[in-house]
C-alpha cells in the first residue's frame, strides 16, 4: 500500500469520524451489556476517540502492517494503557480485544461507501485495515496477559506478607506464627519480615511457631534453619515452637540436627522460656 493511498485512508477515517465513532461505540456497548458496571460511557468514548485518531495518525505516517514498527508507537502505547487498566478493572481477555476487533465492521462500512466507485482502492484499504486491526487486537491480549500476571504476582506477594506477620509479644520478644506450606519464596519473606522487626524493636528472642505447618520434610527443616541462622546473625535467639509428636518423629527420622536450636511443644512454653531468658516472670495478681 503506497504512501499516497495510506494518506487517503487516514483522511477518510478522520473525515468520517462523526459517523464512524458512534457506531463503533454502539457496538462496544452492545458487547459489554453485562459489564457496564466496570466502565463509564464517557471513559469508553474518550478511549475510542483517542484510539481512532492515533490509528489515523499512524496510517498517515506511512505505517506498514507491522504494528511493532515505529509509526505505530503511539497507538501501541495507548493500547498498553487501555489493556492494563482493563486487566485491573476485571475485563476478560476477549472483552479487552473486542475494543479493537469491534472497529472492523464500522470501518468496513465507511470505506465501502467512500470507495464505492474504486474497487481496487477499496480492496487495498480493506486488506490493510483488516490485517492491522487483527494484529492490534492480538497485541491487546498479550499486554492484558502481562498485566494480569503482574497483578497476580503482586497479590501473591501481598498474601505472603499477610501470612507471615511478626508479632511483638513482649519487650524484646517476637513471635512469627507460620501457617501452611513453607517454600523457598515464603522463607525469603519470613526472613525479611523477621529481620526487619528484630532491627526495629531490638528484640533478643524470636519465636517461630510451626503449629500451623501441616508437615515438615527435609526442605521445610532447611528453610527453618535458614531463618534461625539469619536471626542469630542479627543477635537474636530463635525458639521453634509447635513441635507436635508426629513432627518430632519426622525430624528424627529425617536426621535433621536441631541440637543447637531451642524447641518447645507449644507457643506458651516458648513464651515462658523467652521470659526466663530475659529474667522476666509473670505472676498472678490478687
Amino acid at each position: 500500500m503506497g504512501t499516497t493511498a495510506q494518506q487517503g485512508l487516514a483522511d477518510t477515517i478522520l473525515a468520517h469520524e462523526a459517523e464512524l465513532l458512534p457506531e463503533w461505540i454502539r457496538q462496544q456497548l452492545a458487547a459489554l451489556t453485562t459489564r457496564r458496571d466496570l466502565m463509564r460511557d464517557d471513559e469508553l468514548r474518550e478511549q475510542s476517540t483517542l484510539f481512532l485518531r492515533r490509528f489515523a495518525k499512524s496510517v498517515k505516517a506511512g505505517a506498514t502492517p507491522d504494528v511493532m514498527a515505529e509509526p505505530w508507537t503511539e497507538t501501541r502505547e495507548l493500547l498498553d494503557q487501555i489493556s492494563m487498566s482493563r486487566a485491573r478493572q476485571g475485563f476478560t481477555p476477549s472483552e479487552t480485544a473486542q475494543f479493537v476487533f469491534s472497529l472492523r465492521q464500522p470501518m468496513f462500512e465507511v470505506l465501502r461507501r467512500s470507495n464505492s466507485s474504486d474497487f481496487d482502492r477499496l480492496t487495498s484499504d480493506l486488506f490493510f485495515v483488516t490485517t492491522v486491526l487483527d494484529k492490534l487486537g492480538l497485541y491487546t491480549t498479550e499486554v492484558y496477559q502481562r498485566g494480569r500476571d503482574e497483578i497476580i504476582r503482586r497479590q501473591q506477594q501481598e498474601m505472603l506478607e499477610l501470612s507471615t506477620p511478626v508479632v511483638q509479644l513482649w519487650d524484646g520478644i517476637l513471635a512469627l506464627p507460620l501457617i501452611g506450606t513453607l517454600d523457598s519464596a515464603r522463607t525469603q519473606t519470613v526472613m525479611e519480615n523477621l529481620l526487619e522487626k528484630i532491627v526495629e524493636t531490638g528484640s533478643e528472642v524470636a519465636i517461630l511457631d510451626i503449629t500451623g505447618v501441616p508437615t515438615v520434610d527435609t526442605l521445610v527443616a532447611q528453610h527453618l534453619m535458614k531463618a534461625v541462622a539469619a536471626a542469630r546473625l542479627m543477635g537474636a535467639e530463635c525458639i521453634i515452637s509447635g513441635i507436635r509428636p508426629q513432627i518430632a518423629q519426622t525430624i528424627v527420622h529425617l536426621g535433621v540436627d536441631l541440637a543447637d536450636v531451642t524447641t518447645k511443644a507449644t507457643l506458651a512454653d516458648a513464651m515462658k522460656h523467652a521470659l526466663q531468658r530475659n529474667n522476666l516472670t509473670i505472676v498472678p495478681t490478687r
